[in-house]
């Protein structure tokens, strides 16, 4: 079997993304041993990867690996498969598997496992069902080999068998039970360099070395320690007293300046070129008046975006109406979007028979904001200011992330939302999930959540996944981002600066394109910088 070259991989996934992000040189004799403390603003739904949630995408890396993973230029490299060859028609991927792995309870990872956790994501992962959704089947010629079959090609799909997104699972541990609830996702057994040794709920994540991990004599880290802290100011005084050592877009944007002055601080930009952030508002198109289109463009209308983005983020952004974020080149496209203007808002109620009436209120609204951060929090004030200048009384409904999921994506009990996903390296990552209608999944999180029904966006969201040549994957991309700027079932805000804060001994934390999301098996502390 021969590697894929990068040139075929940039092809169709990457174009345009990678070279962006300059390597990290790795030090060269680390450390050993040590407590690292990493900061969760919100507490994970699960801790593995196969029931994703946003939180999760942190630490499942560290317990479960991928096939392959990604460097700082965005070359993949082996992780669980040591070599990997794509036919020439691009519709099977021969994977290669690392000889003697061993999962955390002793069972030896076979070609087997890889199998199961591919065909399990497809039916799902919130990822997975876009970009697996051209796979066919999973051969498994020997307990070293995997060959992934796709009815088209896909070439979105290296990139997606990342650990963040295609974590291989143990099949023995899993195949008898719904993979969503199994109890072994909250206490996860996998091959990646980190033993989960325990959660204490509301609180902190404990994972211990791998003595047994076979990238020896990694890790260098004892332990691992994830403290989860909802609270903006209580994350920034973990910082300053050190009681937390790294994490990613950790404090309140007001803070970032003076809390990296402190000497033991500092800042780090790489890791972060494929997350492609994007924060918008969500519509439950099945529940009145949000039907209607004339409402969603009125409320659009009513929220001063520039505006949001200087007040509540200083500034550390870019407004985004397409839901593929302009960093997301060369796929973006500027799309007209609905500016600021209040007079064609309060006509477009009228005009949708929601006239005022006592006290000046056309009409009373539940708002969900992701509790995931304080900017979030002010984001849903903001909207509550901004539609009661045109007569919508919003009553914002705060909850823990777990409760907010539930809500949105399995009972369904939502008007309008805020939520915030990834483009990640290609639309049919981050992009497809929340507008195709095959993803219109209730109980994935992060889905096709107001569900929306397009055919025309259906058919060429599905050309766009198969698509090899990337002037028409542009082509194709342009006219779905015109057409849903249109339908309106998501208002497009803004497409946030993400940045990691770190300890200043905290040495290799950000080796590969996935940032903090990486495996960790890197990092190391410098005794000398304590």
């Amino acid at each position: 079997m021969t590697g894929i070259s990068r040139r075929s991989f940039n092809l169709g996934a990457t174009a345009g993304i990678a070279g962006l992000l300059s390597a990290k040189r790795v030090s060269a004799t680390p450390a050993r041993g040590g407590v690292l403390t990493m900061l969760l603003a919100g507490e994970p739904i699960a801790l593995s990867a196969i029931a994703y949630s946003g939180p999760t995408r942190n630490v499942s890396p560290k317990l479960q690996e991928g096939l392959v993973a990604f460097d700082l230029e965005g070359n993949p490299k082996p992780q669980l498969a040591t070599s990997w060859w794509i036919s020439p028609d691009r519709k099977t991927y021969g994977f290669s598997l690392r000889p003697n792995v061993r999962w955390h309870d002793g069972q030896p990872l076979t070609s087997a496992d890889v199998a199961y956790s591919i065909l399990t994501l497809k039916k799902f992962h919130p990822y997975g069902s876009a970009t697996l959704v051209n796979v066919s089947d999973v051969e498994t010629p020997d307990e070293h080999t995997a060959i992934i079959h796709l009815s088209s090609p896909s070439p979105a799909l290296l990139g997606a068998l990342r650990a963040e997104f295609s974590p291989i699972v143990p099949k023995h541990l899993y195949a008898d039970k719904d993979p969503r609830t199994n109890p072994i996702n909250n206490a996860p057994v996998g091959t990646g360099p980190f033993k989960f040794l325990n959660w204490e709920r509301g609180s902190h994540i404990t994972l211990v070395r791998n003595p047994d991990y076979w990238d020896q004599p990694k890790p260098y880290i004892d332990r691992l320690i994830f403290k989860i802290i909802a609270d903006g100011n209580a994350r920034v005084a973990a910082f300053e007293t050190g009681d937390v050592d790294i994490g990613a877009t950790p404090v309140p944007p007001n803070e970032v300046n003076r809390i990296l002055r402190l000497p033991h601080l500092r800042s780090e930009h790489q890791g972060y070129a494929w997350l492609g952030s994007l924060t918008f508002l969500m519509f439950n198109l099945e529940r009145p008046p949000f039907d209607k289109l004339a409402v969603r463009q009125a409320i659009a209308h009513a929220i001063n975006v520039p505006r949001m983005l200087d007040i509540i983020w200083y500034g550390r952004g870019v407004v985004s109406s397409s839901p593929i974020v302009p960093s997301l080149k060369p796929f973006h496209t500027d799309v007209p979007g609905y500016p600021y203007d209040l007079a064609r808002a309060n006509a477009l109620l009228d005009d949708a028979n929601l006239p005022r009436r006592s006290g000046g209120i056309r009409l009373r609204i539940d708002f969900d904001y992701l509790p995931y951060g304080d900017g979030y929090h002010q984001l849903a004030k903001y909207v509550r200011a901004s539609l009661a200048d045109v007569g919508i009384h919003v009553t914002i409904r705060a909850q823990d992330f777990g409760a907010y999921v539930r809500r949105l994506y399995t009972q369904r009990d939502f008007g309008l939302a805020q939520v915030s996903v990834a483009n990640d390296y290609d639309p049919t990552v981050g992009v497809h999930k929340l507008y195709w209608s095959r993803m219109f999944h209730p109980g994935i999180p992060f889905s096709n959540g107001p569900h929306y029904h397009n055919p025309r966006v259906d058919e060429l969201l599905e050309a766009a996944s198969s698509e090899i040549d990337l002037n028409k994957r542009i082509a194709q991309y342009r006219e779905f981002q015109l057409i849903v700027d249109q339908d309106l079932p998501h208002i497009n805000l803004l497409s946030l600066d993400s940045y990691t804060i770190y300890h200043r001994k905290v040495r290799d934390h950000t080796v590969t394109v996935d940032g903090l999301a990486g495996n960790f098996a890197d990092v190391s502390i410098d005794p000398s910088a304590t």
